[in-house]
């Protein structure tokens, strides 16, 4: 999990490197998640569960797509930590989805718990200037966005919980591919020309960073306690706040920093919740 969470606190450092040479971010997102998928190939089984499952697989691999390239994007757009932070309501966009489509309960204190949330959201996106409280350019609405789909991915995995990790994770590569080739043919953009160590570096990061990352990620939350697993994925924004610092010189208003404590305090409350349901449940 640790592993994990660097990983992604850390990554906005070589994506903007690749942006530097020339491999924007949709080919970098090809290049990576294909290197990755290629590569755990040969370890690709019981293909005939997506046919019994096809609908949620299929939702599973949309949602990790636009996730993965939208959370790139608005990292290589925008302000890391503003980016990030926005993208943290992934818990209560999940708790929404869950209610809408699961038909799950929203409790009286679940709901004060989503307000605080998004008071934490206006207060991160208030602009002093226009005074309104909407999203400040494209980083803005990918990093929101990327974290429902986040959310719609999470709330995929929990309704496939019995699927193979490594089966649901190679569909969520293959979902990274398919959007990020859908934008490329939308945007009718072309390879870069770049040198062709440029491409062997984003291979390399395909397989030991992406890869390695999700499957990481994947076997903690698996085999680890949500509230355990919770605090941990907050080492994300610690990693992200002091390399954004150090390195980019990227600091945040004081509006800002508390609008976005509000957002991680509302979080994790609503993951502890659903923890405490989830094993409320299995006991009974």
């Amino acid at each position: 999990m640790l592993l994990s969470t660097t990983f992604w606190g850390i990554i906005w450092c070589p994506l903007r490197l690749f942006e530097s040479v020339g491999l924007n971010a949709l080919w970098l997102t090809l290049v990576c998640y294909t290197a990755a998928l290629l590569v755990s190939l040969p370890w690709l089984r019981q293909l005939s569960r997506i046919r019994t499952h096809w609908f949620l697989y299929l939702c599973l691999a949309l949602a990790a797509g636009w996730g993965n390239l939208a959370f790139i994007i608005a990292m290589l757009e925008g302000t890391v930590m503003r980016a990030m932070l926005l993208f943290y309501m992934t818990p209560v966009w999940t708790l929404l989805f869950a209610h809408w489509i699961l038909h799950e309960h929203i409790s009286l204190r679940i709901g004060g718990v989503m307000l605080l949330a998004m008071c934490g959201v206006l207060l991160m996106l208030w602009n002093p200037q226009l005074e309104q409280p909407w999203p400040q350019g494209v980083a803005d609405w990918l990093a929101l966005s990327a974290g429902m789909a986040f959310a719609l991915n999470n709330l995929m995995i929990r309704k496939l919980r019995y699927e193979p990790i490594l089966l649901k994770t190679q569909v969520t590569w293959a979902g990274c591919i398919l959007v990020a080739g859908l934008a490329v043919l939308i945007r009718t953009e072309v390879l870069p020309e770049v040198e062709a160590e440029v491409i062997g570096w984003a291979v390399l990061l395909g397989i030991f960073g992406f890869a390695m990352s999700n499957l990481t990620l994947q076997y903690g939350v698996t085999h680890m306690r949500a509230q355990r697993s919770a605090v941990i994925l907050l080492f994300e924004l610690v990693v992200a706040g002091v390399s954004a610092a150090l390195i980019a010189g990227e600091l945040l208003s004081l509006r800002e920093v508390i609008g976005g404590v509000i957002i991680v305090l509302a979080g994790y409350l609503v993951t502890l919740s659903m923890a405490a349901d989830e094993e409320q449940n299995e006991q009974t």
